[in-house]
């Protein structure tokens, strides 16, 4: 099976669902992950500092064993500006791999380059495009899907649920190879957060850590 991660930036991969990544690897599948925005600091470009970054999510790649990374490097912070430039290299990347599932970020996360993905996402994989993936589930991303103001267009409301007790310390570790990104206690991308998270996400359906998701395809027979 051939699973594509969707990430607006560097670290979104891990913080919405790292644990669940490294699952579909023990299980065999093919897993690929493409980043849409490069970084800014401060509102400015460095490219330094993108190398950097770069490393740490291809760090991270190889704590979660998935197969590929794919860097689009478009502009951080503008991606709202013109939904277009995120479609073409993503329509072009899912007809290369042909994934049977596609995660991808919540569409009423906090962030607008979160909710630009979505709009882009949305329109690559619809039922009439050249490639249609069987599944597609929206993760959460802490400090951004919870950061979303208290309406019901931004309320996440999980329908699926992965067991990820064998999987959370694989997820921490990964996170922590964002050393730019990652922040301390109680801070919601801090490692003892994540793990608060999977905890909360696990009690309510019954397991000791999970990531939680929401169905928006599922066409399994």
């Amino acid at each position: 099976m051939k699973v594509l991660v969707i990430a607006p930036h560097m670290d979104d991969e891990t913080l919405g669902m790292g644990a669940t990544i490294a699952k579909h690897v023990n299980a065999g599948h093919e897993v690929y992950v493409c980043f849409v925005a490069h970084r800014v600091y401060n509102r400015t470009y460095d490219e330094k500092e993108n190398q950097r970054e770069k490393q740490h999510a291809l760090d991270a790649k190889k704590i979660l064993g998935y197969k590929e990374t794919e860097f689009f490097g478009l502009n951080d912070e503008r991606l709202d500006a013109a939904i277009q430039d995120i479609l073409i290299p993503l329509e072009g990347y899912v007809e290369k791999i042909a994934p049977d599932v596609v995660y991808s970020n919540f569409y009423g996360d906090n962030h607008q380059d979160h909710r630009a993905v979505f709009q882009a996402v949305r329109v690559a994989i619809r039922s009439s495009a050249k490639v249609t993936p069987r599944r597609w589930l929206l993760y959460e991303t802490p400090s951004s899907t919870d950061q979303s103001p208290p309406t019901m267009e931004s309320a996440f409301m999980p329908n699926h649920y992965v067991d990820v007790a064998g999987y959370i310390d694989k997820k921490i570790k990964a996170y922590n190879c964002y050393e730019t990104e990652k922040r301390n206690y109680p801070h919601l991308r801090s490692g003892e957060a994540l793990r608060v998270l999977a905890q909360k996400r696990g009690v309510e359906i019954g397991f000791k850590y999970a990531e939680a998701f929401m169905i928006m395809r599922d066409k399994w027979i």
